[in-house]
Parts: structure tokens; C-alpha cells; sequence
């Protein structure tokens, strides 16, 4: 069995050390995540332009400004469809604004100035068929972002790849944020039920994986929730001494990037 051709574009730390994927096929290339800040944007762009074929869909996991903050410069003056599962495009469409507002002063010229939103909303289960390869959306609703969701690529002949978003970081910590780990958790469950042992896993954050990833985001969520159940001692929030010691705790817990 073959592999697709995909090719990886990670960002450095001030990106965020996020992935964004390149699925070359005979005639064109299809992108999935793109990137958070203009530099590695315009790199994005120009590892594109170098394959040269024409771009022919893009393909956003979730709605963290990472993933999404590259569509317009990958898209600009070409007609191209963005696809995101229903959840994800309504989420983008309520952060986006108050994201740019938020960042744009901290990261200046180097925070996209415009916001392309998703064009193509899939279903869940939803396929689109580009070039020969066949993405099925998974939408999974509220986990490590306000909307997750996982695509599912596959081709005759090819072993199957499954872009999982933020579902699972490889060597990295993870954001939690946003609030839903019971969810994320849940997911994660629905997930490793789901894939097989011969799918590959393409994290936006580190290097691929099996289905093994699952279980050790699985393992890092329930360590954390339990250190900052402890810590919190009954409150609904940590002070600064509890922030301080839930940091080294899961710093010995994972000490790749935070």
C-alpha cells in the first residue's frame, strides 16, 4: 500500500510550531490548516507556488486563529473552496473578530488583516472528493477549541491519513482554554472507537502518529484535570501560586513546548 504524498509546513515557536498540510496529488495541491502569522503565512504561500500546481481546495480542522488566519493570502484572487464542517465555519465567523482585536495588538503587521471564512460547509460525514482523494468530515462540536473537527483522506490504493486538528498534540502541551476537556475527552474516546490501527494521525502540532496519540492526550487531559481539581482545594479558580505549580507540574508531566 502506498502513501499519499503530503508534504508538512511547520511554523516556528512565535507560530506556535503549528502544521499546516500539503496534499500534492497528480493535478494540484490541497492545503489543510494554514498558519497564524504572516511570515509563515507567506512561506505557506510560496511552498505552494513551488510544487507548481494550482490549489485546489483548502480545508480548516477547527477555530483557533492558527489554523485559519492564512485562508485569505492562500486564496487571494483565486477561486478556490474552503471547507469546514457547519460548527467550525459558525465559530470562526464569532472569534475571528474578537481574536484579531485581542492579538493584533500583541503580534502588530505580523496578525493577518483580513479574515477569509469557509466557503464549502460540510455535514458530518459529509466527502469531498479532489483529485482522486476523498476527505470525509467528522464534526465533533465543542473539545479543545469551541468546534472541532477531524477530515479523513483517503485514496485508492493509499493508506488512510486523518488530519485531527488540536484533538491531539505530539510532543507538545496543550491548550485548554477553552474550557470543554469533559467533551475533548469524550471525543477522544469516539475517535480511538473510530480509526483504525492503519490510519495515520497528522496533529497540528508535532510530528505524525498512530492511533497510540489518542490515548496519550487521553492520559495528559486527566492529569491535568485532577492537578487543577487538586489545586483549586474546592474554589472555582487557581491563584498565582497554584497557576505557578500546575505549570511545573505539567512541565515534569511533558516537557516538550508549551
Amino acid at each position: 500500500m502506498t502513501e499519499l504524498v503530503i508534504h508538512t509546513h511547520s511554523a516556528g515557536e512565535p507560530g506556535l510550531f503549528v502544521n499546516s498540510y500539503l496534499v500534492e496529488t497528480p493535478n494540484g495541491v490541497a492545503v489543510v490548516d494554514t498558519n497564524l502569522l504572516v511570515a509563515d503565512i507567506e512561506a505557506l504561500v510560496a511552498r505552494v507556488a513551488a510544487i507548481r500546481k494550482p490549489l485546489i481546495g483548502v480545508f480548516v480542522t477547527h477555530a483557533h486563529p492558527d489554523h485559519f488566519n492564512g485562508v485569505a493570502a492562500l486564496v487571494r484572487d483565486r477561486d478556490v473552496p474552503v471547507y469546514a464542517t457547519a460548527g467550525v465555519a459558525a465559530a470562526i465567523r464569532r472569534v475571528a473578530d474578537a481574536k484579531r482585536a485581542q492579538w493584533g495588538p500583541v503580534y502588530g503587521d505580523q496578525w493577518p488583516a483580513d479574515t477569509y471564512y469557509p466557503t464549502v460547509e460540510l455535514a458530518d460525514a459529509e466527502q469531498v472528493v479532489l483529485d482522486g482523494v476523498t476527505y470525509t468530515a467528522r464534526e465533533f462540536g465543542p473539545g479543545e477549541s469551541h468546534a472541532d473537527s477531524v477530515f479523513l483522506a483517503s485514496a485508492p490504493g493509499a493508506a488512510p491519513v486523518a488530519f485531527i486538528g488540536d484533538l491531539a498534540f505530539h510532543g507538545t502541551h496543550s491548550y485548554t482554554a477553552d474550557g470543554h476537556g469533559a467533551d475533548w475527552l469524550d471525543t477522544l474516546d469516539t475517535l480511538t472507537a473510530e480509526l483504525g490501527p492503519g490510519v495515520r494521525l497528522l496533529p497540528g502540532h508535532g510530528a505524525p502518529a498512530d492511533v497510540g496519540l489518542l490515548a496519550e492526550q487521553r492520559r495528559y487531559l486527566l492529569h491535568y484535570r485532577e492537578l487543577v481539581r487538586r489545586l483549586a482545594g474546592g474554589g472555582t479558580a487557581l491563584d498565582e501560586a497554584a497557576k505557578a505549580e500546575l505549570e511545573r507540574e505539567m512541565t515534569r508531566f511533558q516537557p516538550g513546548p508549551g
